[in-house]
């Protein structure tokens, strides 16, 4: 609500829009009575959907996922580029704390992001220097009011329970005003390091279509905690994971390179050659991905003379058998098998990567790899 009416003053041109999670009875009356604040101060509200009750495993964390898949389609379907999001300083010290408790590294703990991208918007948290408290006394201060979810007092999830361990902290001094300057300055920290690791990065490391491939002898130089780095953005990057594989399957597959040089983790496999490191998607994680032409596949975007019936998915070994002439691609064959191809059903349409183009281009549409180095 702060939020809202903060960007309203400030003259933005906003729509609104509020994610009904079905998890309580209330929560609908709370979406409309939003729509009819918005409606008073002539923001367009839209409510959005999502059957909570049916989630499996982590609640919250499923429910994160729902709103920003909600969020970013309602989004792209208004034309709107950019959503603001309305987390505090509270959320900031709740979840340094969760991560605390989660053996969280330098990353972990350099706090949430100011500016990310996902589901084709970007989204911002504009309020991460603010308390609630402050925003609290803003909004009575303009004789406005609020609603509270009760689940925020619910001790069965992390974060109440960290919110708890707070109150419990403030009397030495660990507060939320405390914490986020100890989330600054390692955040500081974390920026050095990624800016040594872009340097590496501009100079040992190449994408040929859409593999990384990275210098053996200077990775062996670097140091520990940046080969962590770069091994966990190369497997989020070539797989399109949110997050990097547990911290105890990266540190295995750093200690067992020289032993088992070829591995599969994360939907990724990992090819260690006498001069380079080579990621690339593993074809078993894309082996059942059929999309429509038109559609995102995986990472790639196909375009070409389409036609009634044609589908993307993974060129495979029996599309490999199908292009003559691949081996004059240069890209291994691993990379090649979970690589995009067209088909009519059964039929090889076209490989673009894998030499047999017939009209038709793939390019990566995730972003170039080194931005993905970069904390937002």
């Amino acid at each position: 609500m702060a939020l809202l009416v903060g960007l309203h003053a400030a003259g933005f041109d906003l729509a609104a829009v509020t994610v009904d999670h079905g998890l309580r009875a209330g929560s609908a009356a709370e979406a409309a009575e939003v729509g009819r604040f918005c409606a008073g101060i002539g923001v367009p509200h839209s409510v959005l959907s999502w059957q909570g009750t049916a989630a499996a495993g982590n609640l919250m964390d499923a429910a994160r996922r729902a709103r920003l898949r909600l969020i970013g389609a309602w989004a792209q379907g208004q034309g709107i580029a950019d959503v603001a999001l309305g987390h505090t300083a509270d959320d900031e010290a709740e979840t340094f704390l969760m991560r605390l408790g989660r053996e969280a590294g330098l990353e972990g703990l350099a706090g949430m992001r100011r500016r990310f991208v996902a589901e084709g918007v970007t989204w911002h948290r504009l309020l991460l220097g603010v308390t609630r408290a402050d925003l609290r006394a803003a909004l009575r201060a303009r004789g406005l009011g609020w609603i509270d979810d009760p689940s925020n007092d619910n001790p069965r999830f992390g974060r109440v329970r960290a919110r708890q361990a707070l109150a419990t902290l403030a009397p030495l001094g660990i507060t939320p005003a405390t914490l986020g300057a100890v989330v600054r300055n390692l955040a500081a920290a974390d920026a050095a390091l990624t800016e040594t690791l872009c340097r590496f990065v501009a100079a040992q490391v190449t994408t040929p279509a859409g593999d990384v491939v990275i210098g053996r002898a200077g990775f062996a130089d670097l140091a520990p905690e940046l080969q962590r780095r770069l091994l966990n953005a190369a497997l989020r990057w070539i797989s399109g994971c949110e997050y990097p594989p547990r911290a105890a399957k990266v540190a295995d597959l750093l200690a067992g390179l020289a032993a088992q040089p070829d591995r599969t983790l994360h939907g990724c496999r990992i090819r260690a050659g006498r001069d380079t490191i080579r990621l690339t998607r593993e074809a078993a994680a894309v082996a059942t991905l059929r999309v429509s032409v038109g559609d995102l596949w995986d990472r790639w975007a196909l375009t070409g003379p389409a036609a009634p019936g044609l589908e993307i998915a993974a060129l495979g070994d029996e599309g490999l058998l199908q292009c003559p002439h691949w081996r004059e691609t240069g890209l291994p064959r691993a990379s090649l098998l979970a690589s995009p191809a067209v088909w009519h059903g059964e039929a090889l349409i076209a490989a673009p990567l894998a030499g047999l183009e017939n009209g038709w281009k793939a390019r990566i549409d995730c972003g170039a790899f080194a931005e993905s180095l970069i904390r937002r």
